[in-house]
C-alpha cells in the first residue's frame, strides 16, 4: 500500500490541475450553440476524456522529469522527498509505470480524435525535450512551460470540435509565462545560493530580472485579456456584461504578483491558489460570473456603453 501511495505521489496528482485548461474550449464555446442536456453531457464526457489522457501523460512525464533529475533532486529541501529521489520508488518501477501511462494516454488520446492525438503526442514530446535540453536554455525555459498550457487549450477545443479562438492562445501563454517566472523566482529565493546547484539555469536568472519580466508578462496579461473583452468575439458570446469579469481578473493577477513579490511565494500556483482565500475568491467568482453570462447574458450594461 504505501509502494502504491508513493507511486501515485510521483505522478503529481495535485499538479493536474493544470489540465483543467482543457475545458476552456468546453466553457467558451456555450455561446456558440443551442443548450440542450444530451448534447453538453456529450460534449462534456469528451472534454474529461481529454483531460484524464493529458493526466495520463503529465503523470508519465513527471516521472521521467523526476528520473533525469534525481540527483539535483536530492539536493533539494523539499524535492529530496519525492518518492524517487527519496527511494521509495525504485528507478526500474518508476520507468515501467511512466511508460505505461505513456501508451495509455496515447492510446485514449487517439480513440478521442486523431487530431487530438497528435497534439497529445507534441505536447509529451514538447515536455521530454523540456527535460532533456529545453530546460538549460534561459528564458525558452518558462516559454515551453507556457506554451504547454496553450497546447492543453488547443486540445481542449479540438476535443469538444469547436473553433480554437486567437484570443484563447494569446491569453493562455502570457498568464503561463507570468506564473513560470514566478516559479523560476520562488526556486531561487528557497534555494538561495543553492539554487544552481538544483537547477543549472537558475545561475542566469536573478531576481531583478525575473521582477522585470513578471511586471512585464503581468501586464500583458491583463492587456490581453481587456483587448478580449471589448473584441466582438467576447461580446457575441458573452454580450456587453463580459466588461464585469475584469475586476476579478486584475484582481487575481495583482494578488498573486503580491504574493510572490510580497510574500516570495509562488512556487507552487495550484498550492497558491488552494490556499490564499482572496486569490480562490477571484478565480472562483470569475468562473461563477463567466458561467452565468454565457448561459444567461442579461444585458446589464446594455446601454451603458458608448461604442
Amino acid at each position: 500500500m504505501k509502494k502504491l501511495k508513493a507511486l501515485i505521489r510521483s505522478t503529481r496528482p495535485k499538479q493536474w490541475v493544470k489540465n483543467l485548461v482543457l475545458y476552456a474550449g468546453e466553457l467558451f464555446s456555450l455561446g456558440e450553440r443551442t443548450f440542450d442536456p444530451a448534447a453538453e453531457l456529450l460534449i462534456f464526457g469528451r472534454a474529461t476524456l481529454g483531460f484524464v489522457a493529458f493526466c495520463l501523460l503529465s503523470g508519465a512525464t513527471y516521472i521521467i522529469n523526476d528520473i533525469l533529475d534525481l540527483d539535483a533532486d536530492r539536493q533539494h529541501p523539499v524535492k529530496r522527498d519525492r518518492p524517487i529521489a527519496s527511494g521509495a520508488v525504485s528507478l526500474p518501477l518508476a520507468a515501467s509505470v511512466a511508460a505505461l501511462l505513456f501508451a495509455a494516454g496515447i492510446i485514449l488520446s487517439f480513440q478521442l480524435a486523431p487530431a487530438f492525438g497528435t497534439v497529445a503526442l507534441v505536447y509529451f514530446v514538447l515536455i521530454l525535450l523540456y527535460s532533456l535540453i529545453l530546460k538549460r536554455v534561459l528564458i525558452l525555459d518558462t516559454m515551453v512551460i507556457a506554451f504547454g498550457f496553450v497546447v492543453r487549450a488547443i486540445a481542449g477545443a479540438i476535443a469538444v470540435e469547436v473553433g480554437i479562438s486567437v484570443w484563447l492562445v494569446i491569453c493562455t501563454i502570457f498568464l503561463a509565462l507570468f506564473l513560470g517566472f514566478a516559479k523560476r523566482r520562488s526556486e531561487i529565493i528557497v534555494l538561495g545560493e543553492g539554487a544552481p546547484a538544483h537547477r543549472g539555469i537558475l545561475a542566469l536568472y536573478n531576481v531583478r530580472l525575473l521582477d522585470m519580466l513578471l511586471g512585464i508578462c503581468g501586464t500583458l496579461a491583463v492587456i490581453s485579456y481587456s483587448l478580449y473583452s471589448i473584441s466582438s468575439h467576447a461580446m457575441r458570446h458573452f454580450g456587453p456584461d463580459v466588461l464585469l469579469t475584469l475586476p476579478f481578473v486584475f484582481f487575481g493577477v495583482f494578488r498573486y504578483l503580491y504574493l510572490v513579490v510580497g510574500k516570495d511565494g509562488g512556487g507552487d500556483p495550484a498550492a497558491a491558489l488552494f490556499s490564499d482565500l482572496p486569490l480562490l475568491l477571484a478565480v472562483s467568482l470569475w468562473i461563477a460570473v463567466s458561467a452565468i453570462l454565457l448561459v444567461t447574458q442579461p444585458g446589464l450594461l446594455n446601454g451603458v456603453l458608448v461604442q
